[in-house]
């Protein structure tokens, strides 16, 4: 085989995750069969990078690594912040000079606002719990107060560039509105608006504030400790009030549940540009909450993805497109599930190009952050053992000459186990796992098994507490005509975690996840590019494993994409684990028929572009429409009964479970 041209294997940061190592990134442009297009894509993203050193945009962002930190049962996405800044960065749209570190918030700031007796509070497990809504050990308790710590001091120094520059800054964070002086709530430890406010008052700026708040919840918080103070108005369209709303300074409007787009874009476009006059700001806080959009997994409204640009354009456009631009800190604030990020992703490419550039799927993304890691790697650090001299004979070398049964020293036949750990480390998989509290996560290879080979990740050398159990092999068996990446088996598992009010156990689950399904296929499909493989192969165990995949990997068959989606319309309005438990306790059946067993329904995420075409082409599609006239499912008792198949089909060759 021969091996790709990679560059240096440095050490890998999340600037370089997120493609802020340089403006070019690393690597030169190569062409394949399917890159032309690539190829114009990046050609036109460097002169992007180019032309915004002749334009700048004049908007800034503040980021750090300090921002992320997964807590089990907590539905945020760690890395929000980090997707939008890979998007941006990918598309040329920002670079290093556009990013500011933050500092965390002294205890000095946080005491202009929060009370000595609550801070002394957060030095115990049992407030954080009140504040997440799940149970956290010490460590947790401690890195989720220094991250949040860290996201007021960004809002802080956002608001302090604002101010000097006078125009825009991205914190990509914040929005902490529920945080009271005394108390925090609903995942917002410190009001980092109001830490913010605190400062800038100190420091001499006395003008009127508006602080617009279109995150779906009330900020019940930042208004109550704005209660009495007249130079600061809290405007806020939510769905529900959350405390006292009669203050000095305050717009409080409850729209209810159910809200589109045309309710919510009519009420802020009636309300705000009055409030705007009255109050003329001389700054302008904006939560650009995500958590409105239709799919965000705690919201209960219906706004569209254009609704939501839509809102964001007019927010922007009535404080910056006057002839005196008024000083702007842009948060995020709320927005759950691994989408959210995208929203504000196609907001701020808006906001820096003047128009939407569409950000990619989550997985897509993630692809294309692996990829580039990728290319920093040197092929020898994959395959080679770091303490072997070139000129030494491999174990490998001696098989064929040593007598007896050869015994195998490579994983996949390719990466030895230092090439694994290597990969595993730059991709930010063993990172993620560290941010969860395993702060020593142990890889152990057993190439020897008699299906596959297999990768364990334990959380402690001693090779306790299993997190990871990934088993591989290489077939050309499951797909005729295609050598695939055969996954016969997947544990994504946190067994120090408990499930809680936001993550329900699924059917089969004993533990909790870790929330990297995304980053093992991503190292998956990473694996068959360097090995040249066609893609990845895979039997889900249960239904919800077939749905959380499903934004990226097909199913083989075109019967079986007709069956998937007529089940899945069937379970659209159910949360994922109730629909999931409905199909495995032989609650769907056909339509004045049997019940229906979930049985093994092959997948594959394609690599190469023949079996992209084989999976989803045209004849695929026509197939599909064909089929799904045969499949109509209905919910039957809520009692459990003993499944029937719906077809007979040959025994599955592995399964996947997350």
């Amino acid at each position: 085989m021969t091996a790709p041209r990679w560059s240096s294997s440095a050490p890998c940061t999340w600037l370089d995750r997120v493609g802020l190592s340089s403006c070019f990134g690393n690597g030169g442009i190569g062409l394949s069969s399917s890159s032309v297009r690539g190829l114009i894509r990046r050609i036109n993203r460097r002169w992007r990078c180019l032309s915004r050193h002749w334009s700048h945009h004049g908007v800034n962002f503040v980021y750090g690594s300090g921002y992320v930190h997964p807590v089990s049962g907590v539905p945020i996405d760690p890395a929000r912040g980090e997707r939008i800044l890979a998007f941006l960065a990918q598309e040329g749209l920002i670079d290093r000079d556009d990013l500011i570190a933050p500092r965390e918030a002294s205890v000095r700031n946080l005491l202009r606002v929060h009370t000595p007796n609550y801070l002394d509070a957060l030095q115990r497990t049992d407030t954080l719990l009140r504040i997440l809504g799940v149970p956290v050990d010490d460590h947790s308790a401690q890195k989720v107060v220094g991250s949040q710590r860290l996201m007021a001091g960004g809002t802080l120094q956002a608001s302090r560039l604002a101010r000097r520059s006078r125009g825009v800054v991205v914190n990509l964070g914040g929005g902490l509105h529920h945080a009271h002086r005394d108390s925090g709530m609903a995942f917002c430890v410190f009001n980092d608006i109001a830490v913010a406010v605190a400062r800038l008052r100190i420091h001499g700026f006395g003008g009127p504030i508006l602080i617009v708040d279109l995150d779906m919840h009330d900020g019940n918080g930042t208004r109550s400790i704005f209660a009495h103070d007249p130079s600061v108005h809290t405007y806020s369209i939510h769905n529900e009030h959350w405390g006292e709303t009669n203050v000095t300074e305050s717009t409080s409007i409850a729209l209810g549940g159910g809200v589109e787009d045309e309710q919510l874009l009519g009420t802020l476009v009636k309300t705000l540009p009055p409030v705007v006059e009255s109050v003329e700001p001389e700054m302008v806080f904006y939560i650009a909450g995500t958590d409105a959009a239709a799919d965000d997994p705690l919201g209960n409204w219906d706004l569209s993805a254009d609704g939501m640009l839509s809102r964001d354009r007019f927010v922007f456009t009535l404080f910056r497109r006057r002839p005196k631009p008024i000083p702007m800190v842009v948060l995020l604030g709320g927005g759950y599930g691994e989408r959210s990020w995208r929203y504000s992703a196609r907001f701020l490419s808006l906001m820096l190009r003047g128009r939407v550039i569409e950000p990619p799927l989550t997985e897509e993304l993630t692809l294309s952050q692996f990829r580039a890691i990728t290319g920093t790697l040197d092929p020898a650090s994959l395959t080679s053992d770091p303490r072997d001299f070139s000129w030494q004979l491999t174990e490998d070398d001696l098989v064929g000459i040593v007598p007896g049964q050869p015994r195998k020293t490579r994983f996949l036949g390719y990466f030895s186990p230092h090439g694994v750990e290597l990969a595993l480390e730059r991709y930010g998989v063993l990172n993620r796992l560290r941010l969860l509290g395993f702060e020593h996560p142990t890889i152990q290879l057993d190439l020897n098994e008699g299906i596959g080979e297999t990768l364990r990740i334990w959380a402690r050398p001693d090779r306790k507490d299993l997190v990871v159990e990934l088993r591989l092999d290489r077939s050309r068996r499951e797909v005729a005509g295609f050598e695939v990446l055969t996954v016969e088996w997947l544990l994504l598992q946190n067994p120090r975690a408990k499930f809680g009010p936001f993550r329900r156990p699924l059917p089969g689950q004993k533990h909790p996840g870790l929330g990297l399904l995304k980053e093992i296929f991503g190292f998956e499909v990473m694996v068959c590019e360097i090995l040249e493989l066609d893609g990845v192969f895979f039997v889900p165990s249960s239904y919800h494993v077939a749905a959380q995949s499903r934004q990226v990997v097909y199913f083989l068959e075109p019967r079986d994409e007709a069956l998937f989606e007529a089940l899945r319309h069937l379970l659209k309005d159910m949360p994922l684990a109730e629909a999931s438990s409905a199909v495995a306790e032989g609650r769907v059946r056909e339509v004045g028929g049997e019940v229906f067993k979930w049985e093994g329904l092959p997948m594959v995420l394609p690599v190469a572009e023949a079996l992209k075409e084989r999976v989803s082409g045209p004849a695929y599609q026509a197939e599909v429409e064909e089929a799904a006239e045969d499949f109509r499912f209905e919910l039957g008792s809520a009692k459990p009964v003993k499944p029937k198949p719906i077809k007979d089909r040959p025994a599955s060759p592995g399964a996947v479970s997350s």
